[in-house]
């Protein structure tokens, strides 16, 4: 079973796919979107084409570590998400993973038409990435 990240924006969703160990994070898609609908409807057939096990949804907490718009609009779309399906959920603080995300893009010589198609999709990687690295420690015993 693989893990399946999310970066919820207020028009596309990032997502990003852990491999079957759950070891590393890759990004997958960006979806582009109108209303949360036809992001459920995507988000089953991948479900089922990609055996997920787990959400790792990105939460948007603003810098001095308050909410705001975003966060409730991420709540609203885990709500959503618990709805429609029996997969648990998991927040992620994403802070600044856009930001790394465009870093890492830049660093590998991504052209700025391109970076705009994928920085999405990188950001949900990241946030992936996050959430993995904080299991594999937890189960090694270095962080509770």
């Amino acid at each position: 079973m693989r893990v399946l990240g999310l970066d919820l924006g207020t028009k596309t969703l990032g997502l990003a796919l852990s491999d079957r160990t759950n070891t590393i994070a890759s990004p997958f898609k960006t979806i582009h979107y109108t209303a949360y609908p036809e992001l459920i409807k995507e988000l089953e057939t991948i479900v089922t084409e990609k055996e997920i096990s787990l959400f790792v949804l990105g939460y948007p907490k603003n810098m001095n570590n308050s909410l705001g718009f975003a966060t409730e609009r991420t709540d609203q779309f885990k709500n959503i998400l618990e709805s429609h399906f029996t997969i648990p959920i998991v927040l992620i603080d994403e802070r600044l993973s856009t930001v790394e995300a465009e870093n890492v893009l830049i660093e590998i010589d991504t052209k700025r038409k391109k970076r705009k198609k994928v920085i999405d999709s990188y950001a949900a990687a990241i946030i992936l990435d996050t959430y993995l690295k904080k299991e594999s420690r937890e189960k090694s015993g270095y962080e509770k």
